[in-house]
């Protein structure tokens, strides 16, 4: 399988996650940012990497601890391992 069409995939099933718990999302487009999903709900925001097999490297991790947002914003990452039906999820 193409990678990027897996990750690409995996992406989009934490929008749908996110979507069914009432966030408004929007997707990076061509991983130019540190975060790949960006959801808005009534009163708070949600920030998310999505990883395919394995957590961030050290050197994402630290560049995603430190990127500075309101203190209603909650960052995460999914992770998918393959066939798996949820994420696991690490909130930073």
């Amino acid at each position: 399988m193409n990678p990027k069409a897996k990750g690409s995939r995996n992406e989009r099933r934490s929008m749908e996650i996110f979507e069914k718990a009432g966030y408004r999302c929007t997707k990076s487009g061509g991983s130019l940012g540190p975060w790949d999903i960006i959801g808005v709900g009534s009163n708070d925001f949600i920030l998310c990497q999505s990883k395919t097999r394995d957590w961030p490297g050290t050197i994402e991790m630290a560049e995603l601890k430190e990127f500075v947002c309101p203190p209603n914003t909650k960052k995460l990452i999914h992770r998918w391992k393959d066939y798996q039906r949820l994420p696991d999820v690490k909130e930073i």
